[in-house]
This record gives C-alpha cells, structure tokens and sequence, in this order.
C-alpha cells in the first residue's frame, strides 16, 4: 500500500443464525463459516448446554442459499452423547474446491480429534474418523494435554495441500495457557494428516489462529496471543507445513485476547486483498474501555500480503466476540460473528449473527 488506502463498508443484511433460547441450549458460541463452490453458506458453531469452554456442548450447522438472509433449521453433526462427557468444541470448515469437498473438523474434551468430509455441498457429512494420532509427532517439543482447532475455517493451499490451524497447552491440570500454535496438513485429499512443527515461543502463547495463502505460495498465519503489546503475532511458512518463522507483531492489528478471522481473495496476476475482522476497542477512543474488551468488530484489509493493514472500519459498534470471515462469488464478504449479551446475563453471547458485507477501498 504505497499510497494511503481507506475501507468503508455498507451492511446489507443481517441475520441471526443461532440465537440464545432457541432449541435446548444455554447458548451458542465459537463461529465457523464457509462459502461452497456452488456459493452456499455453511455456519457452523459450539451449542453450549451451559456457560463455560467444558460445559457439555454439541456441534450444529446451518446452510443458507441466498446469502445468509435465510438458514436452514440446524443440524447435529456431533452430539457429547454420543461421545462420552464433556465438551465438543472449536468446529473448523474447510473448502477444497478442487475435490470438491466441504471437511468439517472438531474436538471432543479439548482432547480428541474428528474429520467428516462432505462431497455434496455440505448437505450431508460421511461418519467421523479420528485423526489424533496425528498430533503424536508434537509430543517430544510439546508434552500437550490440551488440543483445539482453529477456530474459524481451514483453506486448501494451490499446491492441493489442505491446511487446518491448531493450538495445544501442555499444563498437568489442563489449563488452556500458556499454548503453542501449529499446523494439521494433508497432501492426500483429507485421507492423511500430519502435523508442522510448532510456531516458535518468541511471543508468548500465540494460539487460535486462522491461515491465508499468498501470492508467492507462502502461507501467513495470523494468531491471537498474550503479548503485553496487544497487537496480533504474525508468522509464515513456505507451504504451510512449516518451519514457521519466528512470530512478528502487526503493529495495525489490535489484539485484544480474542480470536480473529482472515481471509485471502487473490487475483490470476498476485492482485488481491487479505481480509481481517475482529473486536477493536481502541477504535471506539473510550478510555474508560480496556485493551481486552469485546467490542466494536471491525474490519480491516491488507493489499500487500499482510505487511501493512487499513484502519478499521466499524462493523459492529457493540459488543461482540469471535469473527469467521468468507468471501462470495460476488466479491461480497459474509462475516458470522458474537452479537451481544444476555441481558443480566453477562456470559452468555445473545446471538451469532451473520453480516452481508460491501466493502469498498479507496486509495489516496
């Protein structure tokens, strides 16, 4: 971005996709979204039977054909039941586009590790496999006792490679900090996974993360993290399944202790744009506001492979949490979110809603 580049952007739409109260849960949380190659919305998300990241929880999923102005009722993909107690969490989706098929990845008991693979459009998943073996190879640099995915969604990488993030915590008693983050890959459709070797520790905890592909092939991991700087931690990989390059701090990412969503939208000559949305405090210059508030989503954009980011733009002044971005055949970007609080009950989220987003940039 040689010259000064400004972001706007006009809602169209928005709607709720899960909404506290609906159906028997307390409420639902950690958002996943995906655009399919025929231009469906997959939603996907955590529905909490209680508050709280081990409270019993089922994995749900929505689909939309209009853009997300209308869903489809959700569906059980994995119910806590089945699995045994606690929690089923951090749902990923990923598009391979050039197989196309929709994976669909979670955890059970922030311990074990499942992979469905859907070959129509996300309307029905073949049974699960559990992949956690591919995560021994981390255990000689990181003895974890805690795993999740993502959250958000996963990419398949031009060379076929498909890309899962990942983050571990190695504490006896299960604690989620301090965490190391990684990479699962598969070079064989979804058949195989292994794991990258993990981002280097230079900036503490780096963990829930979300990956884009650039130009050149690199891929860029963008990560939340416990840097007393509060700005995003940054690494890359050549194709994604590491080395990964000590952690850079973004200087025009806020980080304010939650997780963020990013997305790649490449052109057939390298010209494109990276996508970012998360809460930005900072960005409502209330002082009486602290760094850690989940507030004011925004939006941001890179046109130089994350090197340089916009100002934000103000999606969502209230309060609000995690983010999956994706991006329409349109150009159009669809982003669902944490929308609000339960009133008088402040842990619980109001809604995940998904907003039908114009964005336009205007350079000088």
């Amino acid at each position: 971005m040689s010259e000064p580049v400004c972001l706007s952007a006009r809602i169209l739409h928005r709607s709720d996709v899960f909404l506290a109260g609906n159906g028997p849960y307390c409420h639902y949380r950690i958002p996943g979204l995906v655009c399919t190659p025929g231009g469906r919305l997959l939603a996907c998300c955590e529905a909490r039977l209680q508050q709280g990241d081990w409270a019993p929880s089922d994995i749900l999923l929505c689909r939309s054909d209009d853009q997300g102005r209308t869903w489809s009722p959700p569906e059980r993909l994995a119910a806590h039941a089945d699995y045994g107690p606690s929690c089923m969490n951090n749902p990923v989706l990923l598009v391979d586009r050039d197989r196309g098929h929709i994976h669909l990845f979670y955890c059970h008991d922030y311990r074990r590790v499942f992979h469905r693979v859907s070959e129509d459009e996300g309307a029905r998943f073949g049974p699960p496999t559990e992949i956690t073996s591919s995560l021994e190879s981390l255990r000689t640099a990181l003895p974890w006792t805690v795993v999740a995915l993502g959250p958000g969604h996963g990419i398949a990488h031009s060379s076929g490679r498909l890309l899962v993030p990942i983050w571990l915590s190695a504490q006896a008693d299960r604690n989620h900090e301090p965490n190391r983050a990684a990479m699962l890959y598969s070079d064989d459709g979804g058949s195989n996974w292994l794991a990258s070797p993990l981002v280097p520790d230079s900036v503490p905890s780096c963990n829930e993360s979300e990956a884009a592909e650039l130009p050149d092939g690199r891929v860029l991991l963008n990560m939340r993290n416990l840097g007393a700087e509060h700005r995003r931690a940054l690494a890359w990989s050549d194709t994604g399944s590491g080395p990964w390059s000590p952690p850079q701090l973004a200087e025009d990412l806020p980080e304010p202790r939650c997780f963020g969503s990013m997305v790649g939208e490449w052109g057939a000559q390298g010209q494109g744009i990276l996508w970012f949305c998360n809460p930005d405090p900072l960005g409502l210059e209330d002082p009486t506001l602290p760094q850690t508030a989940r507030v004011n989503l925004s939006l941001r954009a890179s046109l130089d492979g994350g090197r340089r980011w916009t100002s934000g733009c103000s999606l969502d002044a209230g309060s609000a949490g995690y983010s999956d971005l994706a991006v329409l055949p349109s150009g159009r970007l669809a982003c669902l979110y944490e929308r609000g609080r339960v009133p008088g009950q402040p842990g619980r989220v109001q809604a995940l809603s998904l907003l039908l987003i114009e964005p336009r940039l205007q350079h000088g």
